[in-house]
C-alpha cells in the first residue's frame, strides 16, 4: 500500500491537470451532441487513467535491455494489422477496427507505441553510428511494412503521422543532411505514386476539395465548409454546449471525432478553444521537460517519439477543422471520441511516468 500511495504522489500533478482538462473538454463536446457517446468515453477515460497507473510500476528499462520483447511485440501487432484484411467487418468501407462485443479496437494505435519504443531501442544504440545508410534503411523498413498496412485500411492520417514520428526521430538521432534530403525526395516520388495507384477516389476527392473549396461545395467540401461555419460562429463563449446549430442540426460531420474542434469552438468559444490550446501547451511543456533531461538516449528518444505523434495528430486535425490542412480523418488526441487512441496515448503517458520517475532527483529542473 506504501508503494502504491507513493506512486500516486509521484505522478507529475501538472501533467495530470492538463490531462484532465483535456479530457473534460472532451466529454463535454460529445455530450452535446451524444450523451450516449460521452457515457461509453468517460468510461474510456477511467480505464486509461487506471492503465497509465498501472503501467507506470513497469520499469522502463525492460524494453530498453530487452529486444525479443519488443520484436516479440512488433510481430504481434504486425499480426493484428494483418488479420483486418480477413476478420474486422467492413465499417463505413474501411477494415480499420476488430468488433469485441459493444466496442471496435483499431490495432493501429497498439503499433504507434509498439515503434516508438522499437525505434527508441533501435537508435539509442546506434546513434553514433548514422552515417551509416544501412541502419537508415533498417529502421525504415520496421516502419514500412505496418504503415503500408494501416494505409492500405484505408487509414491514410495514421500512416503520415507515422511516417513523420519516423523522419523526427531519425533527425534528433543525427542523421546527415544528404540523407534527410534524400528521404524527402523518395518521399515526394512515393506522393505520387500512391496518387496514381492507391489513393481512394475519395480521399483524392478531399485532397481536391482543399484545394479548390468552391469546387462542389454541397458535395467533398461540405464538410471542411461547415466546420469553418462553425468555428467562426463560436464568437467569444459559445452558443452553449448542445446549442450549436452546425453541431446540433446535422451540418457539421463526424463532431465527435474528425471535427470536433469545430464542435467545441461553436459551442464553447474562444475560450474553450483557449482552454483546449492552454491544456495542450502543459502537456507538450511537461513531456519536453522529461526529453531535456533524460540522462540516456532511450527515454530521450521514446518522449520525442511520443510528442512528435501528439503534436503532429493535434496539429493536422486543427487544420483539418480550419481549413489550411485537406481531412485526412486524424483524432484529436485525448479529445476526439474513441477508446483505441485514448488508449494509446495513456500507455505512453504511463511509460513516461515511469521514466519521469527515475529522473525525479537527479536534476535541478523541475519536472
Amino acid at each position: 500500500m506504501k508503494k502504491i500511495l507513493n506512486q500516486i504522489k509521484g505522478f507529475d500533478p501538472i501533467l495530470f491537470f492538463s490531462v484532465l482538462i483535456l479530457v473534460t473538454i472532451g466529454v463535454l463536446s460529445i455530450y452535446g451532441s451524444s450523451p450516449d457517446l460521452a457515457v461509453r468515453q468517460a468510461g474510456f477515460i477511467l480505464g486509461g487513467i487506471v492503465l497509465m497507473f498501472l503501467v507506470s510500476f513497469v520499469d522502463w528499462r525492460i524494453f530498453r535491455e530487452n529486444s525479443y520483447l519488443i520484436l516479440t511485440l512488433y510481430f504481434l501487432s504486425l499480426l493484428l494489422l494483418v488479420g483486418l484484411f480477413f476478420f474486422a467487418p467492413e465499417i463505413r468501407d474501411v477494415r480499420r477496427w476488430y468488433e469485441i462485443g459493444p466496442f471496435l479496437f483499431d490495432p493501429g494505435e497498439i503499433f504507434k507505441i509498439v515503434i516508438i519504443i522499437l525505434l527508441a531501442k533501435f537508435f539509442s544504440t546506434r546513434h553514433v553510428e548514422m552515417y551509416r545508410v544501412s541502419h537508415i534503411i533498417l529502421a525504415g523498413a520496421y516502419v514500412l511494412l505496418p504503415t503500408f498496412l494501416i494505409f492500405r485500411q484505408p487509414d491514410l492520417g495514421s500512416a503520415l503521422i507515422i511516417v513523420i514520428m519516423w523522419i523526427g526521430v531519425l533527425l534528433i538521432s543525427g542523421i546527415k543532411l544528404r540523407h534527410f534530403l534524400v528521404i524527402c525526395f523518395l518521399g515526394i516520388a512515393l506522393l505520387g505514386v500512391g496518387w496514381s495507384f492507391f489513393l481512394q477516389d475519395y480521399q483524392k476527392d478531399r485532397v481536391i476539395a482543399f484545394i479548390e473549396p468552391q469546387l462542389d461545395p454541397q458535395g467533398i467540401g461540405w464538410g471542411q465548409t461547415q466546420a469553418q461555419i462553425a468555428v467562426g460562429s463560436g464568437g467569444l463563449l459559445g452558443q452553449g454546449i448542445g446549442s450549436g446549430s452546425q453541431t446540433q442540426h446535422g451540418f457539421l460531420p463526424l463532431p465527435q471525432t474528425d471535427f470536433i474542434f469545430a464542435s467545441i469552438a461553436e459551442e464553447m468559444g474562444f475560450a474553450g478553444v483557449a482552454a483546449l490550446i492552454f491544456a495542450f501547451g502543459v502537456f507538450f511543456w511537461r513531456i519536453f521537460l522529461i526529453i531535456l533531461n533524460s540522462r540516456t538516449n532511450f527515454p530521450r528518444l521514446f518522449a520525442f517519439g511520443f510528442v512528435v505523434i501528439i503534436v503532429a495528430q493535434s496539429f493536422v486535425n486543427i487544420g483539418m477543422n480550419l481549413g489550411v490542412l485537406p481531412i485526412i480523418g486524424t483524432p484529436l488526441p485525448l479529445v476526439s471520441y474513441g477508446g483505441s487512441n485514448l488508449l494509446f496515448v495513456f500507455l505512453g503517458l504511463g511509460i513516461l511516468e515511469s521514466i519521469r520517475k527515475d529522473l525525479r532527483g537527479l536534476t535541478k529542473n523541475p519536472i
